[in-house]
């Protein structure tokens, strides 16, 4: 299966750049360029991408708002964001988080590690740099001004136990073998959550889990 990457900044060298990378993977093709979050927003619907790797600071419409508008329309409901950030200096992070992205990449990244992302986003399966990510949540989730979110009251004690090891990285094979259980019953534990919990992806698991205080900070 051959992964439909949109790719979104507002500077063209930059965009060029990810296109030669992103074009020399056998199961990647870029089907797009935006300049503006806006133009992202768009071609998202058009040319039907499975994955848009999304600048957050652009013109006209920035990035957390543009991954608000994906995520909103259900037509994109299988789109995925992953949103480009310099990590230690960007705060909006968590909002695009917040808004619906699938995870996060540092902008000086290795160029195999921008295919490893995109192709672990795509795919749904774990979130992205799970410890950094972790600790960003943290640092900003659990500071006195972070709204508070409704508690998973909703959970077994088994899809409890999940929301936490999802909070802490561990994808569903690592799930399973942390709980005994087969990787099926893991993913479908993971699904089920998902669905209680009205959420579209493994990143907004990890948002509900600090929010609600399930995972304290210090121990994801």
């Amino acid at each position: 299966m051959t992964i439909r990457v949109l790719l979104a900044d507002d500077q063209t060298l930059v965009r060029e750049a990810f296109a030669m990378l992103v074009e020399s993977a056998p199961d990647m093709e870029v089907v797009g360029q935006a300049a503006t979050g806006r133009q992202a927003a768009e071609l998202a619907r058009t040319e039907r991408a499975d994955l848009v790797v999304m600048d957050i600071r652009m013109p006209d419409l920035d990035g957390i708002e543009a991954t608000r508008l994906i995520a909103a329309d259900d037509d994109l409901a299988g789109v995925k964001v992953l949103v480009l950030t310099t990590y230690d200096t960007d705060e909006n992070i968590v909002d695009a988080l917040r808004a619906g992205a699938s995870g996060f990449l540092v902008k000086d990244t290795r160029p195999a590690e921008l295919l490893d992302a995109i192709r672990t986003v795509a795919a749904g399966e774990a979130l992205l740099s799970p410890g950094p990510t972790a600790r960003l949540i943290e640092r900003f989730l659990r500071s006195p001004s972070a709204p508070a979110a409704a508690g998973p009251e909703c959970l077994s004690d088994r899809e409890r136990e999940v929301l936490t090891l999802v909070a802490r990285g561990l994808n569903n094979a690592e799930i399973a073998d942390s709980l005994g259980l087969s990787p099926l019953t893991a993913k479908t534990h993971v699904s089920r959550t998902m669905g209680k919990l009205g959420v579209r992806d493994r990143a907004q698991l990890v948002i509900v889990a600090y929010e609600s205080g399930l995972v304290a900070p210090g121990r994801a």
